[in-house]
Parts: C-alpha cells; structure tokens; sequence
C-alpha cells in the first residue's frame, strides 16, 4: 500500500507543473492547496493570488477558502476582485498567469462545463455556474484543471460550454479573440493528462502508481493517445513531509 492519498498525489503532480517565477489564480480547496505547495517545494518564486484580492500573500498556514482573511497575510496588495481579475488579464503580468480549475465536465480538447448537466432549460443537475472561471480560461496564460476521472466527466461534447479550453482545434482560440494558451494539464486520481501541441486533443503524459492506461481510457468518452505515458513518479519523502508538515498540518483540505 502506497503512504500517501490520491489527494496527497494528486496536489504533489499539480504542484510539481507550478513553473518557478510564475503567477498562480487559485481559488478554494485543492487548488490553493497546490499552489501552496509548490511555493513550498518547487516554485519559491512564484506568486500566489487570490480571486478575492490578495496578492502575493505570504500564507503560513492554508485558509479555509478565498474569503478567509489568513489570504492577506503579508500580502503586496490587497483590495479586491476587480484588482486580481485586472492583474490576470493585464497583457504584461496575464502570460506569466497559471490558473488552476475544476469542472463538472470536461472534453478532448479542455472545454470545461461547470454551469449545467442535461439541457440549460430544464438541466437534470445545475451548478453554480462560472464564477470567474470563464475570465480565468480565456485570459491566463495557461490553466492546469482537476477532475475525478470518471466517464462521466470526461464527455465527447460537454453539455454546456462554461469556459473554453482549446475549444473546436488548434485555432479555435485565436478565431474566437481569445489571448490566453489554454489548457497545460488535467489532473485526476488516476493520472496526469495533457494536450498535443499539434491537434491540442487530450493524450495521456502519467498513470498513477498502481493504475494502468487502460484504467483511464475506461473511463472517459473518448479515446486518447496513450503511447507517450509514463508512471508518475511517486511523491518523494520531502514533498510529503513539507505538505503535510508546512501546507496543511491539520489537513483542512488533505482531508
């Protein structure tokens, strides 16, 4: 038996694409959780900022959510959402932007659903919708996505289009004026998933320790290119100890 959580590999594989130097949009939960990490472990120059307003927070210990006010600590502004939406999509700090997401749905080329699953009008599940994700998807530089890997999620055509990923192909953005690179990565519990340079479809890079290719293909819509994947390294003791001792030592969201 592995000694570490789905959860504990999934932020170390999360954390682990944060590249040093770059500006991380995060929000609640798993997110703020690999973004702190990865300042911890791998990025230390990295900046983190908050949908609420703080930014460049100096976090000791992780918030609860967006809204708690341990994001301000030591923070170089804090003010509010208009600020860190503005610093998002300002040409000159937006490409150095990572943007972290999560959906209900999600297909081949990163185009993720979080508003409504069945018809808009009469939906069998609605959700919260957007929030700022759609800003966060057409802006940033880039995103890094977390799902639960199950068929049901990841779909042929999402049932409604609440942020773009690459959209229909390899222009899609450009023909929709949008400036940001899209979707990097998607992180799941089985594996990390990323995207072709050329068709900008899904392939498979990592299965997890103790899962095979065939167990993610199982369970998806569509078929993926599976001929590029490695195991993922597991997490080292360093990354384990600095994540449960540093991050989240009373594991709010490690769980």
């Amino acid at each position: 038996m592995p000694d570490y959580t789905a959860r504990e590999l999934m932020t170390i594989a999360a954390a682990r694409k944060i590249n040093d130097g770059e500006i991380v949009f995060c929000g609640t939960g798993i997110s703020m959780l690999a973004a702190m990490a990865a300042k911890h472990i791998n990025a230390p120059n990295s900046v983190i900022i908050f949908e609420t307003g703080a930014i460049d927070s100096q976090l000791e210990e992780i918030p609860m959510a967006v809204g708690d006010s341990r994001v301000m600590l030591g923070s170089s502004s804090n003010s509010g959402l208009a600020d860190s939406f503005a610093l998002m999509q300002n040409r000159t700090t937006g490409r150095h932007v990572v943007g972290i997401l999560g959906a209900a749905q999600i297909d081949k080329y990163g185009n993720l659903n979080s508003t409504a699953i069945g018809d808009y009008f009469h939906p069998k599940v609605r959700f919260s919708g957007s929030g700022g994700a759609c800003d966060v998807a057409s802006f940033v530089d880039r995103t890094i996505i977390f799902m639960q890997h199950e068929r049901r999620k990841f779909v042929a055509k999402v049932d409604y289009l609440t942020s773009p990923g690459w959209l229909g192909g390899p222009e899609g953005r450009r023909k929709a004026g949008l400036t940001g690179n899209g979707p990097s990565t998607v992180i799941t519990d089985l594996a990390v998933m990323g995207f072709d340079d050329e068709t900008r479809e899904m392939v498979l890079e990592a299965y997890f320790p103790g899962k095979t290719p065939q167990m993610v293909l199982d369970n998806m819509e569509f078929a993926v290119d599976v001929s590029r994947a490695r195991q993922l390294e597991p997490p080292t003791k360093r990354e384990l100890r600095i994540l449960r001792d540093q991050v989240d030592p009373q594991r709010l969201i490690l769980g």
